[in-house]
């Protein structure tokens, strides 16, 4: 068993177990701490904010460097890690780690270049004697609250723009996966990061509650689900919020594309991390002259995949994280079912590992067509033209990413002009991401962007400086 001894805070109120989600055996213990310790924590994060506006750039950066090269030195033990919390296969676990250090070099370098830009007063008239520049100071205290599915990315998506803007974080980790986050807070502490920059308190929507609503926090970075996202912007008053709140990414195929490739793609972007994974691709919309073709190739494709052990390297499809998430998957296609959906395959829950599931014939008023499933299911929709794919497409509330697949240039970007998501992705899985790119959800799930750069332009504000040069 995994001990793992929490960053120590305030007293805690009581602990809890850390279980496998794939046998349950307990992984680790944490501290839980009680939202009527939230007083305590802020005054620890106020005296962290006053030392991250102190600490130079080139500490910040050098810190989160060296955070990033101790990750990489212990790489294999951050993705067991996560094998253990979360249930992602090593190999997936073992992707996540690697994006965590290239996320925490990005941070680094926006530490040291993203400071600001001098400003023209002279191009407005009757400014010609003013100049001067704005700098980007940081916002202050940041709540972040983050998911189980990506436990330790994710986490360093919240603080390594944080860090790197001066900030102090107040990080509300998953009670279901929080062994990644504390040890990549320990990690950075060793780096040299003071203590008190960041501050994290593992606890229930009560304590997440204290944490948005308190004055002093400046902004709430949050990523999960609608729900809570809106709990969260009902309680938070007035300060910035930048969330990521889940998506229902649709998959072109148009009859024209590289078929391998189209395919091949689907699948993994379907079934990576048991398909908890706010970009999975969830509803894949083909051609009809393809679709025959498509469908079979898929669902054999699908029926080749190992669900099972995530700690064996031949695992394609580990647990989803409790049987709560099984419940739910497994209500969601029942509901399809029951209003006229065909079961192609899947669809046995064994514990917590949920075999890939592949429908056609879903009627668009199921859940599973319009809401976020977040599990390793796929809905197959046939379309015949290409108006047809973007209305459907673009038929949910919200959207993070989508996909295309096809030959010809014109017809990609007439689609990626008209989908409305904040990614298409061109010949790639809805589920493509790379740490550097702006990434969050249009319409009503369009709340900010995370990617380094864009998640530390958040994290600070800018400052103008002017110059009126008078004469003497």
């Amino acid at each position: 068993m995994m001990q793992n001894a929490a960053v120590s805070l305030v007293s805690p109120s009581d602990e809890i177990e850390v279980l496998s989600p794939f046998d349950n055996s307990v992984v680790g213990q944490v501290a839980v701490t009680a939202a009527a310790q939230a007083g305590a924590l802020l005054e620890r994060a106020r005296r962290g904010a006053a030392l991250g506006r102190s600490l130079p750039r080139h500490k910040r950066a050098s810190i989160l460097e060296k955070a990033a090269a101790r990750i990489e030195e212990n790489h294999e033990a951050f993705a067991s890690r996560i094998v253990q919390e979360a249930g992602k296969t090593i190999t997936q676990a073992r992707k996540e780690t690697s994006r965590c250090v290239n996320t925490l070099k990005l941070s680094a370098e926006e530490a040291r270049r993203n400071a600001g830009e001098v400003i023209p007063f002279d191009s407005y008239a009757g400014s010609e004697n003013r100049q001067g520049w704005y700098s980007r100071e940081p916002m202050g205290i940041i709540t972040a609250i983050t998911p189980y599915n990506d436990p330790l990315n994710l986490v360093a998506h919240k603080l390594g723009p944080a860090i790197a803007g001066g900030n102090a974080v107040l990080l509300k980790p998953s009670e279901l996966a929080p062994l990644s986050a504390i040890a990549l807070v320990e990690t950075l502490i060793e780096c040299g990061l003071p203590e008190e920059i960041v501050t994290v308190a593992i606890g229930g929507a009560d304590l997440g509650a204290a944490l948005v609503a308190a004055a002093d926090v400046r902004m709430v970075s949050f990523t999960g689900g609608f729900a809570t996202g809106e709990a969260i912007a009902r309680t938070a008053g007035l300060k910035k919020l930048a969330m990521d709140l889940g998506g229902n990414a649709p998959v072109i195929v148009m009859q024209d594309c590289n078929f391998d490739v189209a395919l091949e793609s689907c699948v993994s972007g379907a079934y990576w991390a048991a398909g908890q994974n706010c970009i999975g691709t969830q509803r894949i919309l083909v051609q009809r002259p393809l679709y025959d073709r498509f469908r079979d190739a898929f669902v054999a494709a699908t029926e080749r995949l190992k669900t099972g052990d995530p700690r064996q390297p031949d695992t394609d499809v580990g647990p989803m994280i409790s049987a709560g998430s099984i419940a739910r998957a497994k209500a969601m296609v029942d509901a399809a079912l029951d209003k006229g959906a065909t079961l192609l395959c899947g669809h046995q829950p064994k514990g917590n590992l949920y075999p890939p599931t592949v429908l056609e014939n879903v009627s668009h008023d199921c859940t599973l067509w319009s809401e976020e499933v977040f599990a390793p299911i796929v809905v197959l929709e046939p379309f015949d033209d290409l108006d047809d794919a973007v209305v459907m497409a673009n038929s949910p509330d919200y959207s993070l990413h989508a996909g295309i697949f096809t030959s010809d240039l014109e017809v990609a970007l007439d689609a990626a002009a008209r989908i409305d998501a904040g990614g298409v992705m061109i010949n790639d899985s809805s589920d493509y991401r790379f740490d550097a790119m702006p990434f969050g959800g249009f319409k009503y799930g369009s709340m900010s962007r995370e990617g380094v750069r864009f998640s530390y332009e958040d994290m600070t504000q800018p400052k103008v400086v002017c110059i009126n040069r008078v004469a003497r």
